[in-house]
């Protein structure tokens, strides 16, 4: 980065999945860090990362710990996000957040840089991060609501196991062994929810993924529904979803099916998903090139492909959406968030 303004990081969450991965990105990208304080729970705290040759020790996370600190990268769980936030802003770090603890707050912005970064500009202390879901699909759609608008969205997706945890994806490995060796498979994680009732993931889908509210659609379904409204800032933009639990380890796959306001010409989607940024398409069908979920896997970018018409709404068009979760999901969107924030005031 050009800016040679350094600055005091904080990661909250920093043994988990996503932490691991901001801990990478930030190296990676070299992010002008002074400071790099490892937060974690206090079962964690006394063990070292390493970070550019160097180890760190990880620190229990506490009030008092984001003093001096600039920005707080959140990914511990809503509830550890609800009890410290504040205190890092109140120590005057601005942080950006990967849970769902103020993602639909009015006074919190909820930010895909590709997509609404001028939000992030008038934040108050905190940032949200959208549903992993949520993000690789409004950075593929974005660059055709601006041209042509959108009336409706209908999503179908297939997650990856590691959506929801480093025990999911054991138990994905575990089940598979299980099954090819004959036995009977191990279920005890998926899906997550308020039963203690669990499926096999192995081999298998789950359409369920976080609990179901009362209208019938899983609040992983509603967090799509509404945080694509806020992100888009509009309440018009009728949004449908069906959120399903594959056995892939990384990477979401979504099939998204819109509606646009006006009339399009294919030819010209496929170029405004090609100039946008952080999309790449792939879509040559003749020769079987689309986004795969192998592919995608430790990648910065969202995949688009099966670029298609429908073939009975004339504004109707259908594409296929992939990106690592981990990644653009979560930890790429919001180390990306805090690095425009930076050129935002260079």
């Amino acid at each position: 980065m050009a800016n040679q303004l350094t600055y005091n990081v904080a990661v909250v969450g920093a043994t988990g999945a996503v932490g691991q991965q901001m801990i990478r990105i930030l190296e990676e990208r070299n992010f002008p860090i002074k400071q790099l304080k490892l937060l974690a729970s206090g079962r964690s705290a006394g063990k070292t990362v390493m970070f550019k040759g160097q180890e760190v020790v990880l620190e229990e996370a506490t009030p008092e710990s984001f003093a001096g600190i600039d920005y707080a990268l959140f990914s511990a769980g809503g509830s550890v996000s609800k009890e410290l936030a504040h205190h890092a802003v109140r120590h005057g770090a601005v942080v950006i957040d990967n849970t769902s603890a103020f993602r639909m707050d009015p006074e919190v912005p909820l930010v895909v840089p590709e997509v609404n970064m001028d939000a992030a500009l008038a934040h108050n202390g905190i940032i949200a991060n959208p549903n992993c879901s949520t993000i690789q699909m409004v950075a593929a759609l974005k660059p055709l609501y601006d041209r042509y608008g959108i009336d409706r969205i209908i999503v179908s997706t297939y997650q990856a196991v590691s959506g929801a945890g480093q025990s999911a994806i054991n138990e994905l490995l575990t089940q598979s062994r299980e099954v090819l060796d004959g036995k009977e498979p191990t279920c005890e994680v998926l899906p997550v929810g308020k039963l203690p009732v669990h499926h096999q993931i192995a081999f298998n889908a789950i359409p369920q993924i976080d609990v179901f509210t009362e209208n019938g659609f899983t609040y992983e379904e509603m967090k799509m529904i509404n945080e694509t409204k806020k992100i888009f800032a509009d309440d018009q933009v009728h949004v449908s979803a069906t959120c399903v639990r594959i056995p892939v380890v990384y990477g979401h796959s979504e099939s998204v099916y819109v509606e646009l306001k006006n009339d399009y010409d294919l030819a010209e989607v496929k170029s405004l998903l090609e100039k946008a940024p952080g999309i790449v398409l792939v879509d040559v069908p003749e020769e079987q090139q689309y986004p795969l979920a192998t592919d995608a896997t430790g990648k910065l970018d969202v995949f688009v492909g099966r670029v298609r018409r429908d073939l009975h709404h004339p504004r109707g068009l259908h594409m296929w959406i992939v990106s690592d979760n981990l990644l653009k999901g979560a930890a790429w969107n919001t180390v990306q968030i805090a690095e425009e924030l930076i050129k935002a005031r260079a």
